[in-house]
């Protein structure tokens, strides 16, 4: 730098031009000694990189992020009622593995998700003049309708221990994951349309919003099954109004579930 400084000066350009090349002199040499710098912190990253590749985690954690495809089912319906067209959901959250022993394949886990589930059926919900609720179950002959459906969205609290085959140079092992897992349902929608008509119902005193279910995961890699069973009914204190017969429906899922680290 010093020479070039040096140079300028012994030379016959004006003084403007002088200070201009002292400017531009000034930033070439600034940006070749950046990029220089920047060149040797990529080196040195390589290096480490290169260095710990690939090292052996000896207190990993396993699957603490999940996502899960289900069929939704309703057991002991009442008389009549039954369900009809596709019924699914999808949930997903974070469940934070805690070993409990030395090999670390049993843990223990706790979490936080979230979960829409969708059910077709023939179960109408509306209200009377009084603002009570009516349930009445559908007879597809006598009543034409396009669509009758009940959603429910929640938030859930998964509670599990955990079993698995694991190592920690290993991520394709079998696991066994069973647990409680808790909820509460913040959305609840009931939709019946028909041609001309459209009935929708959020405000459902008789849902149960907090939920109770056991689950149980089982597969390998990628792959899981994936059953829950809830341990309360959907609805309390509501009844088919025809037949006064108690509407206690009880949530099933079916389906598969992906864990990601």
């Amino acid at each position: 730098m010093f020479a070039l400084i040096q140079n300028i000066k012994k030379t016959h350009f004006s003084p403007k031009a002088k200070v201009l090349l002292l400017v531009f002199g000034f930033l070439f040499l600034s940006f070749g000694y950046a990029q220089e710098q920047d060149t040797l912190a990529k080196q040195s990253v390589a290096k480490k990189f290169t260095l710990f590749e690939n090292p052996v985690d000896s207190l990993y954690r396993e699957d603490q992020f999940y996502f899960g495809i289900m069929f939704d089912l309703l057991s002991k319906k009442p008389k009549g009622m039954r369900q009809s067209g596709f019924s699914g959901g999808m949930q997903l959250g974070y469940i934070r593995d805690m070993p409990i022993n030395k090999r670390r394949n049993l843990a223990f886990g706790a979490g936080l998700g979230w979960a829409i589930n969708s059910y077709g059926q023939n179960l109408f919900i509306s209200e009377d003049e009084n603002n009570q609720s009516i349930f009445l179950v559908l007879d597809k002959t006598l009543v034409d309708y396009s669509q009758n459906r009940l959603v429910t969205h929640q938030l859930e609290i998964p509670l599990q221990f955990r079993w698995r085959t694991s190592t920690p140079e290993s991520t394709n092992f079998w696991r066994i994951y069973s647990g409680l897992r808790l909820g509460y349902i913040y959305y609840f929608k009931s939709k019946f349309k028909q041609p001309g008509n459209e009935i929708f119902q959020t405000d459902v005193k008789e849902v149960n919003r907090f939920r109770y279910s056991l689950e149980l995961s089982v597969g390998n890699s990628g792959f899981n099954f994936y059953f829950l069973y809830s341990l309360n009914p959907l609805f309390d204190n509501a009844y088919v109004k025809e037949t006064n017969e108690p509407i206690e429906v009880y949530p099933i899922k079916i389906g598969f579930v992906i864990y990601i680290l």
